[in-house]
């Protein structure tokens, strides 16, 4: 299948479709021009939406994984701080006046009118809501991710034990919901790595990923 990757970041709210995908996947290029526009606009021009429409898709509470405890375990392996266990769960994606939010809700409006459309046709599943802490299996090996991969390792990862782990992106459920039929879909939520604090980088953000 095709794919499409959109990182949201709380600093610039920002749009991206990945180069190598959008090289790969033709007709995504032709969907850019809407993700320039939300990168482009200022806040105060994208709407925050009714809560209700926000989290149509979500039937779980906001903060139903925002339980430090889950990652912070007696375990060898774990390299989870407390700073990044507060950090887990807090559903900024799905807070209806968030830039995360606003935009998120945005984009999957974009993507359900596509269920209408004499060209496309797509409805497209959301799954916005899923439990952080995925297994090695869903983040790499599903992916083809070779053993030797520098972002395997516990200086890249957040380890819970030694194979369960806090996704590093969004692709991690990729495997699961493709194993279970659904053939187009968007996966919506944050993702963890261990990456230095500067201007650009921080270890909890967003991602966004369609599949078709």
């Amino acid at each position: 299948p095709g794919a499409m990757m959109i990182q949201l970041t709380s600093r610039r709210a920002a749009g991206r479709i990945s180069p190598f995908l959008s090289s790969r996947v033709p007709q995504l290029r032709s969907n850019n021009h809407l993700l320039q526009r939300f990168s482009a606009a200022p806040f105060s021009t994208i709407k925050p939406t009714s809560q209700a429409s926000t989290n149509k898709a979500s039937q779980n509470p906001l903060g139903k994984y925002a339980v430090p405890s889950r990652y912070l375990q007696p375990h060898p392996n774990n390299n989870i701080t407390p700073h990044i266990a507060s950090l887990v769960g807090r559903d900024l994606h799905l807070r209806p006046s968030h830039p995360i939010g606003i935009i998120r809700s945005k984009i999957q409006e974009y993507f359900a009118s596509l269920s209408s459309s004499t060209t496309d046709n797509t409805n497209y599943k959301i799954f916005d809501a899923e439990d952080p802490i995925v297994t090695a299996q869903q983040c790499f090996d599903d992916l083809l991710i070779p053993p030797d991969h520098p972002g395997r390792a516990p200086s890249d990862t957040y380890y819970v034990t030694d194979t369960k782990l806090l996704r590093t992106h969004t692709s991690a459920h990729q495997s699961q919901h493709l194993r279970s039929g659904v053939d187009a879909f968007l996966c919506c939520g944050d993702v963890y790595r261990r990456d230095e604090i500067d201007a650009t980088h921080y270890p909890a953000f967003h991602q966004m990923e369609g599949v078709k």
